[in-house]
């Protein structure tokens, strides 16, 4: 991954906001991900392995790998929003690299350039066997900011 940038959240209360919103994600409580980390441009997720989350060789599916990635890039955008906003992914790119073959993904996003409308987003994610960590996929996100309407409903 890139270096790590400092960024100043526009949102003091950016942790709540974000934790509330990944909390409203079907998704997310389905495939039983959770939240481990959030910062100013930083967001990780782990997934524990359950046999319903692979595909037929029992490695974590793609589809979940890519799932979780792009809710953490998201995720570290949206730390970086104003409090009236929204975030919705614009498109995103993941390079499989290994079979996801482990116990626990841990995806990872990480700002790259936060703009006015547009953010831009690193992805990561690695899988945990043994307590050994191995890089699985690597990607880019774009993100829009939707202004003017609240990530919450009412």
């Amino acid at each position: 991954m890139t270096e790590r940038r400092s960024f100043a959240p526009r949102d003091p209360d950016f942790a709540a906001r974000v934790t509330a919103s990944f909390e409203r994600q079907g998704i997310m409580a389905h495939l039983g991900a959770r939240l481990s980390r959030i910062e100013p441009g930083f967001c990780e997720i782990v997934l524990p392995y359950r046999p319903e989350l692979s595909q037929q060789h029992g490695y974590f599916h793609a589809g979940v790998t890519g799932t979780i990635a792009d809710s953490a890039g998201g995720y570290a955008g949206f730390t970086l929003f104003p409090a009236a906003s929204s975030v919705l992914t614009v498109e995103f790119k993941i390079n499989l690299l290994a079979p996801a073959d482990g116990d626990l993904l841990i995806a990872t996003g990480r700002v790259i350039r936060s703009g006015r409308t547009l953010t831009v987003c690193e992805l990561e994610v690695e899988v945990e066997k043994d307590g050994r960590r191995t890089a699985c996929a690597h990607g880019l996100q774009t993100l829009i900011t939707v202004t003017d309407r609240p990530d919450h409903p009412g």
